[in-house]
């Protein structure tokens, strides 16, 4: 079971800008100890391209605690950014409705609890301003909460190519009471992971993970990153990894997750001798990284009753497994998770 931070590195605020007429201006209290470049940063929070966030830079449009700032700066903790807006170039893009099938597990006048498959990225971003689970809860036409700019409902995210349950807040006090529940390690969030190597029975990971100093795309255990702790176990050993998880905290104890282009590790070539061919084998039986979000509990922000939800493992992922344990028989079993005891 694993809790982790959640992901919000900011506290935005919209308000009329005294700096001049047909503008406005949007304020960010950056929390977060370490994060990326100003524009890249704006690029992310106000849904725009950094081509255009670059551009109010240049323009002076940009300052942080009071003062003009350039496009290379690196923002840090308690670093107030403004950044007026013109009327005449939208602030945020339009949200699209894509109208895609969702596997909705939970839903009542407070939230949804969606399992997202592999490949569906969760809000409009660069590079991906469209078909993302965002527009798919738009074009559901629900009323959602508002969220961070650009992300109405998203209480906490899953990486694109990682599967499982989700939960999406429907209104303003809902998404407070689950986002605070998320910072205090009130909400259970459970994933099953192949990952290379062998840990030996339960094992606490206490570090901080921030971003990537250098690589915007990937999280990093640093020191003064935002804190963070996993309770790994592993459900099932095999010949060559375990049943467990999770990604980043794994990858920094040396255990990475079959399948992860980002903290991989090395991949199969990480084995040597006898093994080698076998665990390419396992690798090429891995379509994506082997994470899914198979457990999610909490106490409902509306009754206050704790609930419990859970996804099984996912058909893209059953090759993975039945190679890992070497039964073609977890190919065909109704519940494959259950059976192996990850949900006890």
């Amino acid at each position: 079971m694993a809790s982790q931070p959640p992901p919000a590195p900011t506290r935005p605020n919209s308000h009329p800008d005294a700096a001049g007429p047909g503008a406005d201006a949007v304020t960010f209290s950056v929390t977060a100890d370490v994060t990326e470049r100003l524009d890249r940063f704006l690029a992310d929070q106000l849904a725009i391209s950094r081509t255009v966030a670059a551009r109010l830079v240049a323009a002076g449009a940009v300052r942080i605690n009071g003062v003009p700032a350039r496009a290379s700066r690196l923002l840090k903790r308690r670093d107030v950014v403004v950044a007026r807006l013109p009327s005449h170039e939208p602030a945020r893009r339009e949200l699209t409705p894509w109208h895609v099938h969702l596997v909705i597990v939970f839903e009542d006048e407070d939230l949804l609890v969606i399992d997202k498959p592999a490949g569906m990225v969760v809000h409009p971003a660069p590079g991906h301003w469209d078909a993302t689970l965002v527009n798919a809860l738009v074009a559901r036409g629900m009323r959602l909460s508002s969220g961070e700019r650009g992300r109405p409902g998203i209480v906490h995210r899953l990486d694109r190519d990682t599967s499982g349950l989700m939960v999406v807040a429907k209104h303003d006090q809902a998404h407070r009471r689950l986002a605070r529940a998320l910072g205090q390690r009130r909400v259970e969030r459970r994933y099953a992971a192949l990952a290379w190597g062998h840990l030996d029975g339960e094992r606490t990971i206490d570090a901080p993970v921030a971003r990537h100093p250098r690589d915007r795309k990937r999280m990093a255990v640093l020191q003064g990153g935002r804190p963070a702790q996993t309770h790994a176990t592993a459900i099932a050993r095999f010949a060559l990894c375990d049943l467990h998880q999770i990604r980043v905290h794994l990858a920094h104890v040396g255990h990475p997750v079959i399948g992860d282009p980002v903290y991989g590790g090395g991949g199969s070539r990480r084995v040597t001798g006898a093994h080698r061919s076998d665990a390419r084998e396992l690798e090429a039986a891995a379509p994506r990284q082997v994470l899914h979000a198979a457990r999610l509990a909490f106490a409902h922000p509306g009754t206050r009753e704790w609930v419990e939800f859970r996804s099984e493992w996912p058909a893209d992922l059953r090759d993975a497994l039945a190679v890992a344990a070497r039964d073609s028989g977890l190919l065909a079993h109704p519940s494959p998770l259950d059976y192996l005891g990850f949900f006890k």
